[in-house]
Parts: structure tokens; C-alpha cells; sequence
């Protein structure tokens, strides 16, 4: 059920108080005792509310001191970049993380204290500074940001030498040692901020990253189109970066909304009534879905710009599932300089409209579990052309086939959606009526269903026999998954497939729910049965 007020701006009630929101970063000290209070690496880093001593300055600290011991043992010994977005948290836990990285004698990069990173700007850092100091000591990365999260949160994640966020080893083990680091955290050693500025080295991630775009998206087709283009940064990292391009790259471009507040005061509302910067939810982007046709195409992002989200004329804001299809189709077939053997990478609760795009191509796929770090050995390597996700995040490589980023990039997929606009004469969402012409409507959705910590404890441990039933919305079940085909990694949960479609649960990192993702190739009331019978389905298999 919808909020009454979704899609509609936000009112003074909706509004942060974020004098308090950093006062509690200092004043409150989390128990670590506390589950709730611990440090938890999630799918991407660290998150939380200061109000809720979830995200202090405790957690920041030892979250920090644990990632220094952590690249020691790594034998990571380059400089360290760290960027910020523009949540409220997000100053404070980036001048803590700075005291304890110079106090450690680590060699700092970092934007001003008025400036703002985009996650993979500093993505594309790491991958550059590396390449360029190939056989030699090698950097890695922090990015501070709990991505579309509303204002009052905070989060905090290691991105290691390869550039895109960590594996699970790596998380676990910094969580479990900032964890043990809690207890003390003020026996860390840090620098005043004031002293450890001093020290840092500021970098400008800007500059190279908007002018290396050309090596990835066709700029130039872009430039002369024509196209009126609206970009709108949703008040998050990505202001400096579209003015930047707006400015000297794309002149057709406008920076639709320019303004940086840390209460996001101007956002409408999400689904649930919360103010939340998810570029791919229709009721966060009702302003720019209203006004879509002043553009020939619209773009959004989240606060750090690693998610991307797509509205054209003709269909407004597009199912992240659809153009990740479309941006598929487009690059697979438009990449001459990819090799023959590049794979297509997605998370295995995509669409599965994605898998007729990949036999139409005739490229391998690859279904690997939720979360993008399982894209980053193939990103690397080559392997795989395009990862993405079903929650809008996605990157490719260069058109020379060389590593761009190894985490997600919203930029770069917005700037896709011109270049496919510009060079077809078609809309995105234009592309994706003829893959329904020619495969049928695919019925996708994802919804919540409430749990608790023993029961997301379980579900995440399900095994196939588990799964009793034999058939799901009246057709028979064909496979039962609890690891992706891709590379055989658990996905913390379960996937069920018929002839018909399929579902996937798995359990919120921050809830207590669980996640259904579902898809029906038939109907909206096939899908909706799905749903329930997958409720059914868990609910038996929890009770074992």
C-alpha cells in the first residue's frame, strides 16, 4: 500500500533536523554488545542513522583503523582516495576517517571539504592511478555515502586495488575487527582535523573523470544531435559533475535541478512516504516525470550517482529492468572494439527479458548473486562487456574493451541513454516495445515481506531441499537455485523458476523483512499469484 502522499513534495513535517542528526554522530555511543548497534557490511559498506547509533563517530573511527589493518595485511601500500556525497553524515564521518588515515602515516586523496564524489569517480581513480603505476605499490579507496538512503542515514564502504567494492572476505573481516575496535574507540590514533588537513593531498576527480568520458560513451554523436537532455542530480554527488559537462562538454545538457541540501527538502516522496533519492522509483521522480516532455530525454541519480534512472516522452520513467535490456542490446551490438567473447553479466533477479537479449546476441551470460562486486573480476579481466543489477546499477567497458569503472555508474548509463537516442533516432524506451513485439510483456516486480532475525537467519541458509512444493501459481517447478548458475556463489536465499517465471527471496540487510523479486511472463494477475505462492512457499520452508 502506497503512502497517501507518495510522489508528492515533501513538507516541513518530512524534514530532518540535521543540527540534531550530527549532534548524535558525536554525542552517542554505540554498545557493542548491540546487534543493532554494530558495524554491518550489507551488499555495499556500512549503513545507518546517527539518531538511531548506527552510524557515530565510534563506527567511523574503528571502521577506518580496521581497513588500515586490513590493506597492511593486503600488502596495499599506494595512497588511499576517499570521496563523500552529500548526505548530512557524510562531512563528519569523512573528516574522522581522515584523522585516523594520517595519523596511521597513510597517504590521503581527497575532494574539499565543498566538494562531492560520485562513487565511481573514485572507481575510476583507483582503476587509473593503478593502471599508471602498474608493478608498483597500488591504491584502493573509501567512498562515504549510504547511497539513495533518506537524509538521516549514513554509510561508509572499502573499495580495495581493483576499484569496485569488496568481497565478502574483505567486509567480514573489517567488520569483525572495527567490531572488536568499538569497545575502544578512543584509544585509536587520529590528528585533529584542522592539523590532518594539512597533510592530505586534494585530488580532483572531476576533471579527468567527466573528460575520459569520450572513451566510453560517444560524446560527440551526443554533442551534435540536437537532443535537449535534462539531468537531474537529485541533489546528490553528481551537481559538479553534470554542471561540469553541462559547461564544456554538452551544451544541449541542463542541470535541471542545481540545489545541495542536506534535508533534500525538494524531493517528493518515495513509495512509503519517506524522502529517498531512488532515481529508479517512479514516486521519487514524479518532478522529473512530470515534466518530461521539455526534454528528449531525462535523467536522475541517487546521492552518489552509482544508480541511474531514465525517463523519455513516450514512456516516462523506464523499469530499470527495461533498459538495462535495451542498454544491452544497444552496446552489444555497437561496441565493435568489445571481442567476440565478452560476456553479459546480471544479477540473477533481473528480468529475464535480459536472457532473451543475450541468445538474440548470441553472448555468453552470466547470473551472479545480488550486489555488484561479483562484477568487478569480469569488469577487470575483460570478461564481461556490461554488469548490471535490477536496482539500476550498471557499468562497461571503454569502447577499446579496457576497464571503465568496476563499480556501478549512473553517469555513464544516462549519458547511454542519449547516445542510443542520438544515434538511432529512437528513445530507449522505444527499443524496448520491440523487444515486447518480439518476446512478449514480461510482469516484474519486488515487494517486502515482514521477518524476523531468526527467520532472515534462516531463509539466508536455505538449501533446494528445502523448497517442498512442487509447483508455483499452478505450473511446475523446473529448478530450485540457492547458488547463482554464473559462478556458483550462494545468493543468500533462494530462486524458484516454471516454464511461466519465477521468483527470488532473499533477506533485508537492514530490516526485518525479506525481499520477493518475482517476474511472470504471462500477466499482471500471473505475477501477483507468484507473489503470493512464493510467500507460501517461504513461509513452509522457514518452518522446516
Amino acid at each position: 500500500m502506497a503512502h497517501p502522499r507518495a510522489g508528492q513534495l515533501a513538507d516541513p513535517s518530512d524534514l530532518i533536523n540535521i543540527d540534531e542528526v550530527l549532534g548524535a554522530y558525536y554525542d552517542k555511543v554505540p554498545d557493542p554488545t548491540n546487534p543493532d548497534q554494530m558495524v554491518s557490511f550489507g551488499t555495499s559498506g556500512h549503513r545507518g542513522s546517527s539518531l538511531d547509533t548506527a552510524f557515530n563517530e565510534a563506527h567511523i573511527a574503528s571502521i577506518t583503523q580496521a581497513i588500515i589493518e586490513y590493506r597492511a595485511g593486503q600488502g596495499t601500500t599506494g595512497p588511499l582516495f576517499i570521496g563523500k556525497d552529500t548526505h548530512g553524515l557524510s562531512l563528519p564521518a569523512w573528516k574522522t576517517a581522515i584523522e585516523v588515515l594520517v595519523a596511521q602515516g597513510i597517504e590521503v586523496l581527497a575532494e574539499r571539504e565543498d566538494e562531492y564524489t560520485p562513487t565511481p569517480a573514485v572507481s575510476r581513480a583507483i582503476i587509473r592511478y593503478n593502471r599508471e603505476h602498474a608493478g608498483g605499490p597500488q591504491a584502493d579507496g573509501i567512498v562515504v555515502t549510504p547511497s539513495h538512503n533518506p537524509p538521516r542515514d549514513g554509510g561508509f564502504k572499502y573499495n580495495p586495488p581493483n576499484g569496485g567494492p569488496a568481497d565478502t572476505d574483505a567486509t567480514g573481516w573489517i567488520a569483525d575487527r572495527a567490531n572488536e575496535l568499538l569497545a575502544d574507540f578512543r584509544t585509536i590514533a587520529r590528528v585533529p582535523y584542522e592539523q590532518a588537513a594539512g597533510k592530505v593531498v586534494r585530488f580532483d576527480y572531476r576533471t579527468p573523470y567527466c573528460t575520459e568520458l569520450a572513451l566510453v560513451v560517444d560524446m560527440e554523436a551526443i554533442r551534435t544531435s540536437g537532443l535537449r537532455i535534462g539531468a537531474d542530480p537529485m541533489g546528490g554527488a553528481s551537481a559538479q559533475y553534470w554542471e561540469y559537462i553541462s559547461e564544456n562538454l554538452l551544451p544541449n545538457l541542463t542541470v535541471v535541478n542545481k540545489v545541495i541540501d542536506p534535508t533534500w527538502y525538494f524531493m517528493t516522496l518515495d513509495t512509503d512516504g519517506k524522502i529517498r533519492m531512488d532515481c529508479s522509483s517512479p514516486n521519487a521522480m514524479a518532478s522529473l516525470v512530470a515534466n518530461r516532455n521539455a526534454y528528449d530525454i531525462s535523467t536522475g541519480n541517487d546521492a552518489d550517482s552509482d544508480r541511474h534512472g531514465i525517463v523519455t516522452p513516450d514512456a516516462g520513467l523506464m523499469n530499470p529492468n527495461h533498459y538495462l535490456a535495451v542498454a544491452i542490446q544497444y552496446l552489444f551490438g555497437n561496441r565493435p572494439g568489445w571481442p567476440a567473447s565478452t560476456a553479459i553479466g546480471k544479477t540473477l533477479v533481473s528480468s529475464s527479458m535480459i536472457d532473451n537479449v543475450a541468445n538474440l546476441l548470441g553472448r555468453t551470460l552470466i547470473e551472479v548473486p545480488v550486489g555488484f562486486k561479483w562484477f568487478v573480476p569480469g569488469l577487470i579481466s575483460g570478461e564481461l562487456g556490461f554488469g548490471g543489477e535490477e536496482s539500476a546499477g550498471a557499468s562497461f567497458l571503454e569502447f577499446d574493451g579496457s576497464t571503465w569503472t568496476t563499480d556501478k555508474d549512473g553517469l555513464i548509463l544516462d549519458l547511454l541513454a542519449s547516445e542510443i537516442t542520438a544515434k538511432t533516432g529512437k528513445t530507449p524506451s522505444q527499443h524496448y516495445d520491440r523487444l515486447v513485439d518480439q518476446f512478449g510483456t514480461y510482469f516484474y516486480a519486488r515487494i517486502d515481506a515482514e521477518a524476523n532475525r531468526e527467520q532472515k537467519a534462516r531463509l539466508k541458509a536455505l538449501a533446494p531441499d528445502d523448497i517442498k512444493a512442487a509447483e508455483l501459481a499452478g505450473d511446475p517447478i523446473t529448478h530450485v537455485y540457492s547458488h547463482a548458475p554464473g559462478n556458483n556463489a550462494a545468493i543468500g536465499g533462494i530462486k524458484v523458476t516454471t516454464d511461466s517465471g519465477w521468483f527470488a527471496a532473499r533477506p533485508s540487510g537492514t530490516e526485518d523483512k525479506y525481499k520477493i523479486y518475482a517476474e511472470s511472463f504471462r500477466s499482471a494477475e500471473h505475477l501477483a499469484a507468484i507473489q503470493d505462492a512464493a510467500k507460501q512457499v517461504v513461509s513452509e520452508a522457514l518452518e522446516g
